[in-house]
C-alpha cells in the first residue's frame, strides 16, 4: 500500500511539471531573459512581450489586473534585482514586481504559444509589441 501510495505521489508531482512546462516564462524569478529579438522584445525562450495602451506610463501601477491579468500574464521579477537602462519595476497589487520598459509594465499573451508568436500584437488596438 505504501508504493501505491508513493507512486500517485509521484504521478501528481510529474503531472504539476508537465502543465507547468508549457509557460516557463510566466512567473520567472528573473528579469535577465528578456531580450531582443528580431526588433521586439522577447524572453529568452522566444515569448514576444506586449505593453498595454491603459497602463500610463511611470504611474508605478499595471490597469491589467484580474481577468485581464489571467490573459495577459504579468512579465514578474524577483523583488531586489538590479535593473539598468529602460528597465524598471512596479508593485503589484498583490505584492509582485512586475517588470517594466520605459515605465511601461510588460506583459505576455496567453494566446502566443510558440517561440515568435505575436498574436496579441494590435489586439483591440490597445496591446502592442515592445520594440526598443
Amino acid at each position: 500500500m505504501n508504493n501505491v501510495l508513493k507512486l500517485v505521489a509521484m504521478g501528481c508531482v510529474v503531472i504539476g511539471l508537465v502543465a507547468c512546462a508549457g509557460t516557463p516564462d510566466v512567473k520567472t524569478s528573473s528579469a535577465d531573459f528578456v531580450k531582443v529579438s528580431n526588433g521586439i522584445l522577447t524572453s529568452s525562450y522566444g515569448k514576444t512581450i506586449y505593453t498595454f495602451d491603459k497602463d500610463q506610463a511611470n504611474s508605478g501601477k499595471s490597469e491589467c489586473v484580474l481577468t485581464c491579468a489571467d490573459n495577459w500574464p504579468p512579465v514578474y521579477v524577483e523583488p531586489g534585482i538590479k535593473l539598468s537602462g529602460d528597465f524598471s519595476l512596479i508593485s503589484r497589487n498583490d505584492g509582485q514586481k512586475q517588470l517594466t520598459y520605459k515605465g511601461k509594465p510588460l506583459y505576455f499573451f496567453v494566446k502566443d504559444k510558440n517561440p515568435g508568436d505575436k498574436t496579441g500584437d494590435n489586439v483591440n488596438k490597445v496591446w502592442h509589441v515592445v520594440t526598443p
